[in-house]
């Protein structure tokens, strides 16, 4: 029975080419016959020429109803929702098609959108998934960590693997944070809201500050505008917690300055000498690239330009600028 359908199908491949191939070599024997009908004044050449119209009118609504199939799936296409696809439709329109290459046009995109919906489905499940599996253990560590710090007896050297142990855990939250955000197809499910970027950003730098506890390193916030933005603070937060990152791991000892300016939010690292190729600052400027990469694909996700330009003094600068900044009511 499937070999008898896959041979049928065999023979009506390439038919739609056929039929036209066909119409046109009638079309072009009439307009011959009726050429060398006027040429031997067999028929009058006003008869000759109403002939050669009339055949290639019906040429071209034969031609036009060959088409069909094909603009009615052009159609289709043209209004097809990625986010919400309607297989049945596509399925549907493989049973009213008798041409062999439009079945199988129609059955390769039914297969291709099936796999393309499958991808999206693991993509959601996978996102909630790891949501839920990546935070609960970092939610452990950093309750741990905080009951182990009221700790009394704890030595110096304890205390000192503490703090590394809450420095890696709230880098590792914001690295999970962002490759959550990146992992979705669209930005579904990231509420959307009214908020101040002051605020966000003074919870960010306070977070970051006990990432740089010991070191010769200063972190200001420096805020002479103050705007507002509808969006996900989420991913506002993420942005800019990952060019803060970046700019920690760039600089042994100085001040790194957070400036929020009206509509835009920048970085500035302080001067610093280049580390040498192979050495073990240069291993750790490239191991924590990855900061500035992230931050790069958030912002072409959700359309805030990064820029990056060096300032007299080898001092380097990142700005992101938002569209549309909403004003801050007294």
């Amino acid at each position: 029975m499937e070999e008898g359908r896959s041979q049928g199908t065999r023979r009506r491949r390439g038919s739609f080419r056929a039929r036209v191939a066909i119409v046109f070599a009638l079309q072009t024997l009439v307009v011959v016959i009726a050429s060398i009908m006027a040429a031997h004044n067999v028929a009058p050449l006003g008869a000759a020429v109403a002939i050669m119209l009339c055949s290639g009118g019906l040429a071209w609504l034969a031609v036009s109803r060959e088409w069909l199939p094909i603009a009615a799936l052009a159609r289709l296409l043209d209004g097809w929702d990625p986010d919400r696809p309607d297989m049945d439709r596509l399925q549907g329109e493989d049973g009213k098609r008798s041409d062999g290459d439009v079945s199988s046009l129609i059955r390769g995109l039914h297969g291709l959108a099936s796999r393309i919906e499958g991808f999206g489905e693991r993509e959601r499940n996978f996102t909630r998934d790891a949501s839920h599996e990546l935070r609960s253990p970092l939610t452990v560590i950093k309750m741990s960590s905080d009951m182990l710090a009221d700790e009394t007896e704890l030595s110096e050297f304890g205390h000192r693997s503490l703090d590394r142990i809450r420095r890696s855990t709230r880098e590792l939250e914001s690295l999970v944070e962002a490759f959550l955000i990146l992992s979705r197809e669209s930005d579904q499910g990231l509420t959307e809201e009214d908020f101040v970027v002051n605020k966000v950003l003074r919870q960010e730098v306070d977070h970051a500050r006990k990432l740089i506890a010991g070191r010769p390193v200063e972190l200001i916030l420096d805020e002479p505008a103050t705007f507002a933005l509808h969006a996900s603070p989420r991913v506002f937060a993420v942005l800019c917690g990952q060019l803060i990152r970046h700019a920690l791991q760039q600089t042994d000892q100085g001040t790194i300055v957070v400036t929020v300016m009206p509509g835009s939010v920048s970085v500035i690292n302080p001067a610093m000498d280049v580390p040498e190729p192979g050495s073990r600052r240069h291993a750790s400027v490239d191991r924590h690239g990855f900061d500035l990469a992230i931050a790069r694909r958030l912002s072409d996700r959700f359309q805030w330009p990064l820029e990056l330009r060096a300032l007299p003094g080898a001092s380097r600068i990142a700005s992101v600028r938002f569209p549309n900044p909403q004003p801050v009511e007294a």
